[in-house]
This record gives structure tokens, sequence and C-alpha cells, in this order.
């Protein structure tokens, strides 16, 4: 056996296992200024390395800001060893995944994004492009992230580590982390700031015949001062997309194969009810395995007022709003086949939710009060997670037209 393969067989067993060699980061600090701020949906365009920017009002796409300026000269730096992990991490994401997750300093003027793949995460200034810090995250791959209330601490999921990371935003500088179930996915701050959520999915690319091999499945909940472990919650699928009431006694969560959803009582621990959504004509037709990364449903967003739900049926081309307390569907949006809905958020005003069309580079808004479609957005090439925010005008001319 060659040296990469046995160097590429090691590290295969480690991304399975979740093993992971020691972070490492660089920083450089930062300068906010006030500005006038404009509400906007930010759109990681994964498989481009670009954030979109779309003005939260008129549904236009602003310009896009590319957070992979440095790629050909990450690759060239990676020893033996990196580079077989970052090409196994490309196969079992189907690919090259660059934005995981994006998310805007309070003034406008900063970007944070986790870089997928690359196993990072990274800020820049929007109105020049240019990158302020780059850190290493602890193993090959960087998960969903959340930027603190006070913008000042960035926690993103290091997923093939088993822990969830915090940074300081000023300097990229790693000042702490918490264990998390087999691959963390999802981190949610409460409403109140003073606690983060964590879900874990499981080593998604084991069938499900062999689900009991996936790790441990658990939303971990830490004090967000000192990142101790304040409590646990243990499912027997992994926990996907989220939402948590501001009161925090409620958890709505998607989970790993599920066509649909549940309701949790974080206060007594167990799911309440589990809701069974319709499946399209070809989501019936796909075996489990086939599912993205065990997701049926991946997407799932709340409104400012509380009462409506908006779900994203990724195997089943088509948004959902569902109704609270009684958990009733009121509309569907359906999209052509293979569209793959694949997240969703509630936009800035609370009253339209955001959905990616992943294989269409497409943003569907999506009106909760009517359950109808009410903006169709082109964006870049797979666009996957999106994050409401605050961009700076000042800093507006610093993105790229949509081409």
């Amino acid at each position: 056996m060659s040296r990469l393969a046995r160097t590429t067989a090691v590290l295969a067993l480690a991304l399975t296992l979740g093993l992971a060699p020691a972070a490492s980061g660089t920083a450089a600090p930062q300068e906010p200024s006030p500005s006038a701020l404009r509400d906007v949906v930010l759109v990681g365009n994964s498989a481009d390395g670009t954030v979109s920017f779309l003005d939260a009002r008129t549904y236009r796409n602003l310009g896009t800001l590319d957070v992979i300026p440095d790629l050909d000269e990450i690759l060239a730096g990676m020893d033996l060893f990196r580079r077989a992990a970052y090409e196994i991490v490309k196969q079992q994401a189907g690919g090259d995944k660059f934005v995981d997750d994006a998310h805007l300093s309070p003034d406008g003027r900063t970007l944070y994004v986790s870089r997928g793949n690359l196993g990072d995460a990274a800020a820049y200034d929007v109105a020049s492009g240019r990158q302020v810090w780059r850190t290493h995250l602890a193993g090959f791959k960087a998960d969903h992230a959340a930027l603190s209330p006070d913008g000042r601490t960035f926690v993103v999921s290091a997923i093939s580590a088993g822990k969830a990371q915090t940074l300081d935003t000023a300097t990229g500088r790693i000042t702490g982390e918490f264990p998390t179930g087999t691959y963390p996915h999802e981190n949610i701050y409460s409403a109140d700031g003073s606690l983060i959520y964590n879900m874990s999915i499981g080593v998604t690319s084991l069938p499900k015949a062999l689900d009991w091999m996936k790790g441990t499945k658990q939303v971990t909940v830490a004090d967000a001062t000192t990142l101790k472990v304040v409590r646990t919650y243990t499912f027997d699928k992994g926990v996907r997309p989220a939402v948590v009431t501001p009161d925090g006694r409620t958890m709505y969560a998607q989970l790993s194969y599920l066509n649909g959803f549940i309701e949790y009582d974080l206060e007594a621990g167990r799911t309440v009810r589990t809701v069974e959504m319709p499946f399209s004509a070809a989501g019936a037709a796909l075996k489990p395995d086939d599912y993205p990364q065990n997701s049926a449903h991946h997407g799932m967003a709340m409104n400012a007022a509380q009462d409506k739900l908006c779900m994203a049926g990724t195997i089943d081309d088509y948004t959902a709003v569902v109704s609270r307390p009684g958990l009733t569907t009121d509309g569907y949006v359906h999209y052509p086949q293979g569209s793959l809905p694949y997240w969703a958020v509630t936009g800035p005003g609370g009253r339209h939710c955001w959905v990616t069309l992943s294989e269409r580079d497409e943003v569907s808004v999506v009106d909760y009060a009517t359950a109808k479609e009410v903006a169709r957005v082109k964006v870049g090439d797979f666009p996957q997670r999106e994050r409401a925010g605050k961009v700076a005008e000042a800093a507006l001319p610093g993105l790229t037209p949509q081409g």
C-alpha cells in the first residue's frame, strides 16, 4: 500500500470516529465604526465560496462577497495528511462545500464565515473584501455556526472533533470549547443569550442499518459564558435544524430520516408530538440511504409572532407553513422536482420565510400569513445556509454584482 493510500485510510477512520489533530489559528484586530444599516438575508453559496446579500425588503440581490480568496494558497500549503483529509471530506460532502455558515457583525461591516471543507473560520471586511483573520478549528470540517447577541463570540461546530469551539470575533482567537455528541451540527443561542444549544447528527456516511454505530445523537446545552455543559438530551436519531421557543420550554426539531418534525418538551425532556408530513411521489420513491446526509426534511424557522413554523421539505420539494400550537398545515409552496429545499430562516421583520433551493441556485421567499411564495431570487452555486442580518450601507460598494 502506498504512503498516500495508508494516510487516506487512517484519515477515513479518524473522520468516522470523530478524531482530529489540534487546531491552529491566526488573528488580527478590526476597527468597527457606526453606519446606517440595511436589513438583509445572507445566503452562503457553498460550492461557489461566496455569500450573497439579499435586500430583505425588495428581495433584490445586492451582490456577493468572495470568502475563499485564499483557496489556492491554503491548498498549496497543506501537508500530505491534511490534503488527504480535505479530499475525504470533499468526497463525503458530495463535492466542495466552502461556505457552511455566515453571520454579520452588529455594525454590519464584518462578515464571519465557517468555511466547511477547509475546516476553518474567517472574517472579512465587507467594504474591501479583505480577510481580517482566519483560524483553523479542531479536526477537518467546520459546520454550523452562531453569533452571540452581543456580536463578540462566534461559535462553530468542529464536526469531526466532536466539539463546539468559540472564537473572539475581534481577533479570531479560540476562546473555549465544549464537548458535544457525535458530529455536532447546528448551534443556537437562547433568546437571552445565556445558553448555547448544539445539535449532533451522528456519522452520516454510515447507512441507516448501522444507525447504532453512528455515535451519540443529542442536544447539548452549554452555559454561554463558562461553556460548562448544563444539560444533554439524547435522541435515537440525529437532530437536524431546530427552533427553540424564546421561553426555553419547547423545541421543534427535524430528525434524521423523519419526513416531518417533532415537538419536544425541554423541561420534561421528552417528545410531546411527532408530526409526519406528506411525501411527494419522488420523495416516497427514495430509500432512506438516498436522503441527502440522512435528511428527509432539513430547514426550519419560526415567525416573529411565534404562531407559525416554516418547514423545508428537502426530498419532497416543498415549503410548508405550519400553525402552532395545533401544528396544522396552512399550505404548501411546491417546487420543481429536484430543487432540494435545504434551509429556512425567518427574515428581518419576521413575516417571511426564506428557503434555499440548493439545486436551482435560488432562494424562495414565502409569506407566513398566506403560505404563498412572494419572490424567487437568483443566487450563487448551491446555496445552503441563510442568516438574517444588517449590513452597513457604506460597505455595499464592496460587493460584486450578481452575474
